[in-house]
């Protein structure tokens, strides 16, 4: 597809950016002749000469600094920031299965990240009364499933919250803030844990991927959304297409959530 170059001239960052929908995210934008920085913990397993990887972790104050330090320095601004690092590492059991430390670190990297690069980036975007800053939450910040991802789906309604507040205080001042809430997305991680999950149970990976829907309540389509449908909402987001757009929620979920 021809975005017409209508990203060119931008930078843009998106955390999380080497693997799943943040790898998609970054490559559209790209696409749409942005500058795009990614970083993660790690190093994508396929290097990209034209995405500029900064290695750093998130969920600590230290790597925000680091980030917005090595990005301000090398290209004087920010434009576009796509907050999409996010994870849930806790065990399943609920409540009961949950440590502090377990609250602390979801809290951390779904949450205080964003928050701590927002703080960083917003000065110069207010400066120029210009930037779009995108949250990348989940439709588990409305549809919690408390056997499995408890502190992750509190962390991402927080995160929903936050944005919103985020956005009044600073459309005014010219930057817009808005909420990309996925539903379950058919990453390369996603596949790995279908699969594992289909051989404990013996069964197919379709029989799998049908019984995780079903945990869901059903998905309308059909199917998890592909990494390259999420990115191209971002895409849309970011453009100046959507320059009226702000302190909005978009839920890319299939149907999943069953409520308006």
């Amino acid at each position: 597809m021809d975005y017409q170059n209508e990203l060119s001239g931008r930078i843009a960052l998106v955390t999380g950016g080497t693997k799943g929908a943040g790898k998609a995210i970054a490559e559209r934008l790209l696409q749409a002749g942005a500058t795009v920085i990614i970083t993660a913990r790690n190093a994508p397993e396929e290097e990209n000469g034209n995405l500029h990887f900064i290695a750093a972790d998130l969920s600590t104050a230290a790597g925000a600094e680091k980030v917005a330090g090595e990005v301000l320095s090398t290209y004087g601004r920010l434009d576009i920031l796509v907050n999409n690092l996010g994870s849930s590492t806790t065990p399943a059991g609920g409540f009961a299965a949950l440590t502090d430390e377990d609250w602390v670190s979801t809290l951390q990297a779904n949450l205080l990240a964003p928050v701590r690069l927002d703080r960083e980036f917003l000065p110069q975007m207010i400066g120029r009364k210009s930037g779009v800053i995108i949250h990348i939450a989940s439709i588990q910040g409305k549809l919690p499933l408390y056997d499995s991802t408890l502190p992750y789906a509190a962390a991402k309604a927080g995160l929903r919250n936050y944005s919103k507040s985020l956005s009044n205080e600073v459309t005014p001042k010219g930057v817009r803030v808005l909420t990309v809430s996925p539903g379950w997305i058919n990453t390369g991680a996603s596949k790995a844990w279908l699969g594992e999950i289909a051989r404990n149970a013996n069964s197919t990976v379709e029989e799998a991927m049908q019984n995780v829907m079903d945990a869901l309540g059903g998905i309308p389509y059909g199917r998890p959304a592909q990494p390259e449908e999420v990115a191209e909402l971002v895409g849309f987001l970011v453009s100046p297409r959507a320059n009226y757009l702000t302190g909005s929620e978009f839920v890319i979920d299939g149907g999943t959530v069953p409520t308006i």
